[in-house]
């Protein structure tokens, strides 16, 4: 497996963000978290790539254990956030340089990655354009080539489709696709119902607890429903009526 997590606790406080969370995630696969603001979905993210200790519970990426190998971890992982990491005031091919710089990627393999990324995005007519000028989808998919410059085995993507158009979104998921078939697992997290239905298995989270966990048919086999968006409200009311 390239991601265990076992009983993973997070606290702030008295606040419980992250509570008891345990699955497992594959090789190659697409993984989604699920889940309104606030459901502990970015924490357990950021645990996992090392920016974050748990409290207590654990977690490996990589086979490397979360909260002892954490710098190791955040060389074998890419991350890109909702904010899309990018500075707009370089150009996109300043942007790769940087993030090349950033990842330490070797000399002798720079111009084919950079040139794989620029390939990726469909941004090679776009290289010297300042990245405030690209619009969103564009930003988007410059930021996921930034993300795995470096060849990650390992991908976290932070509600990476928030704020842009639902055929960019569409696209950007295409891309994802393609890394899965090449071999990288994909951890992202979402709050769009549709977009789980893209995901091989997800995760139903609900203040900071996994309240549900499968595929999108099983889940909406297990619940009777016909959507994702229906999984997810009788997901939160049977929570909620085991709270009451």
């Amino acid at each position: 497996m390239m991601v265990t997590i076992d009983k993973l606790v997070k606290r702030f406080g008295e606040f419980v963000a992250v509570d008891n969370v345990s699955l497992t995630v594959a090789r190659g696969e697409v993984f989604g978290f699920l889940g309104p603001n606030g459901a502990g979905k970015s924490t357990t993210i950021r645990i996992l790539c090392g920016l974050l200790e748990p409290t207590s519970g654990a977690a490996t990426v990589a086979g490397l254990a979360v909260g002892v190998e954490s710098e190791q971890i955040r060389r074998n992982i890419g991350y890109m956030s909702q904010k899309f990491s990018l500075y707009d005031d370089l150009t996109v091919e300043e942007n790769i340089d940087f993030y090349a710089g950033l990842y330490s990627v070797p000399a002798a393999t720079l111009a084919d990655r950079k040139e794989y990324v620029l390939a990726m995005a469909g941004i090679r007519e776009k290289r010297g354009t300042l990245t405030r000028l690209l619009a969103g989808g564009w930003k988007q998919r410059l930021a996921l080539g930034c993300a795995i410059l470096h060849s990650p085995p390992v991908l976290f993507l932070d509600e990476p489709t928030s704020g842009v158009d639902p055929i960019a979104r569409r696209q950007f998921w295409d891309l994802i696709y393609d890394l899965s078939a090449a071999g990288n697992t994909i951890f992202v997290t979402t709050h769009y119902m549709e977009e789980a239905e893209y995901c091989h298995r997800l995760a139903l989270m609900y203040r900071g607890r996994v309240i549900a966990l499968g595929t999108p048919a099983e889940l909406k086999r297990d619940r009777g429903a016909a959507t994702m968006e229906q999984v997810f409200i009788q997901s939160i009311e049977a929570e909620e009526g085991r709270a009451a």
